[in-house]
């Protein structure tokens, strides 16, 4: 299945995942510390606080943060070389590709609904990285 990363609902992952794992509702609302009314009202939320979502992300041991960070690396515009600032905080790499974003790419190919140009244009994947994965995990 193709998980849409531009648009993120999160309270519909967490319900999908609570739903996954038969999480019944007392061992949530104990673990959250939060009333029932609350928790509902949170699977419809397209967002959350981060200390809830860190929370979600623990109960349903699952980094729900992730689905971010693959909007980042998908969707943020490449980044134009220019003089690196100076920060105390910690610094990724943008080109690591999970392997959750490599499937989402060859199912993108599969499926039709997107060709190799469209991918490396629209993603910023470079051709001979598309190309690799291809050679690599196609199914």
């Amino acid at each position: 299945m193709i998980q849409n990363f531009k648009e993120i609902k999160i309270g519909a992952f967490i319900k999908q995942k609570v739903s996954e794992e038969n999480i019944e509702m007392g061992r949530i609302i104990n673990f959250m510390n939060t009333p029932e009314e609350r928790i509902l009202k949170m699977y419809e939320s397209d967002s959350l606080d981060c200390d809830q979502l860190l929370r979600w992300s623990k109960l349903l041991e699952y980094d729900f943060f992730r689905l971010y960070s693959h909007h980042l690396i998908l969707y943020a515009p490449a980044s134009i070389a220019k003089k690196e600032k100076k920060t105390s905080l910690p610094q990724f790499r943008k080109n690591v590709y999970t392997v959750e974003i490599i499937d989402f790419m060859l199912e993108l190919l599969e499926t039709g609904k997107k060709t190799k140009l469209e991918i490396q244009n629209e993603y910023h994947i470079p051709k001979t990285t598309l190309y690799k994965w291809i050679a690599k995990y196609k199914k």
